[in-house]
C-alpha cells in the first residue's frame, strides 16, 4: 500500500513547495527544517497504522484508560541525507529504537553507478516494526540494498518506507522488491533524469541539508 500525503491538501504542501524552491534553499537551516518539519507530519502518518493497548494513567483526579502505542518502532536512515527527515521522526518517536547506514552512489562512469553499502549500526530488528527513512527514492536501489543489510540482524514484522519525495520509477522498484513493505510519501515525480535524479525533485538533498561532499 502507497500513501501519498500531498494527494490532499494540508500544509505539507507548503513545506515541501518551500524545499524544491531554489531561492528558499539558498537557506540551509530553513531547508533543514522544513524536511524535519515533513519528517513530523509523515511520524504522523505512520502513528494511525501502528498497534495500540489500552494503559492506565494516573491523573491528579483520577485514572484515564488510554490508548497508548504497544511498541515502539525502530528509525532506519540512510546517511547522510536522512538525518534531517529522521530527526522528525525521532521527536515523535522519541523513545524509538535507531539504526543508521551508510550507502552511497559508486560511479562507474558518467551515466552509471552502483550502490554500496559500507557501515551498518542497528538493533536486532527480529519482530519489529522498521521504519526506514531517506529523503528521496529515486531508483529505489540503495533503499532495496539497506533494508537487504539489516536483514542481517533479523526479520521485522512489519516494514513501512518513508521518503520525501519519489520517482515513479522508484516506486514500481520497492513495490517489486519489497512487497511487503507500506510505503509513505510527500510527493511522486514522474521520471529520473540520464544521472538518475528525480525531475522536477528538489536536487540533492544531502547536499542542500549539509553543503557539499568532495
Amino acid at each position: 500500500m502507497i500513501h501519498i500525503l500531498t494527494n490532499k491538501a494540508s500544509i505539507i504542501n507548503d513545506f515541501l513547495a518551500e524545499l524544491r524552491d531554489v531561492e528558499i534553499q539558498k537557506d540551509r537551516a530553513r531547508f533543514r527544517k522544513n524536511v524535519e518539519r515533513i519528517g513530523e507530519i509523515l511520524a504522523y502518518e505512520v502513528s494511525k497504522y501502528f498497534p495500540r493497548k489500552l494503559s492506565p494513567i494516573q491523573t491528579p483526579l483520577g485514572v484515564s484508560n488510554m490508548e497508548v502505542l504497544s511498541e515502539q518502532p525502530i528509525l532506519a536512515t540512510v546517511l547522510r541525507a536522512g538525518l534531517a527527515l529522521h530527526q522528525g521522526f525521532l521527536n515523535y518517536f522519541d523513545h524509538a529504537d535507531n539504526a543508521y547506514i551508510s550507502a552511497y552512489r559508486k560511479h562507474t562512469n558518467q551515466h552509471e553507478f552502483e550502490i554500496v553499502v559500507e557501515y551498518l549500526a542497528t538493533p536486532s530488528i527480529a519482530g519489529r516494526t522498521l521504519i526506514l527513512i531517506d529523503p528521496m527514492l529515486a531508483t529505489g536501489r540503495s533503499m532495496f540494498l539497506a533494508y537487504k543489510a539489516l536483514l542481517t540482524k533479523g526479520k521485522p514484522d512489519k516494514v513501512i518506507v518513508v521518503s520525501l519525495i519519489a520517482s515513479e520509477q522508484g516506486v514500481s522498484y520497492i513495490q517489486q522488491h519489497m512487497p511487503e513493505a507500506e510505503i509513505f510519501i510527500a510527493a511522486v515525480d514522474p521520471s529520473l533524469d540520464e544521472n538518475s535524479y528525480i525531475v522536477p525533485g528538489l536536487g540533492d538533498a544531502g547536499d542542500l541539508s549539509f553543503g557539499e561532499k568532495m
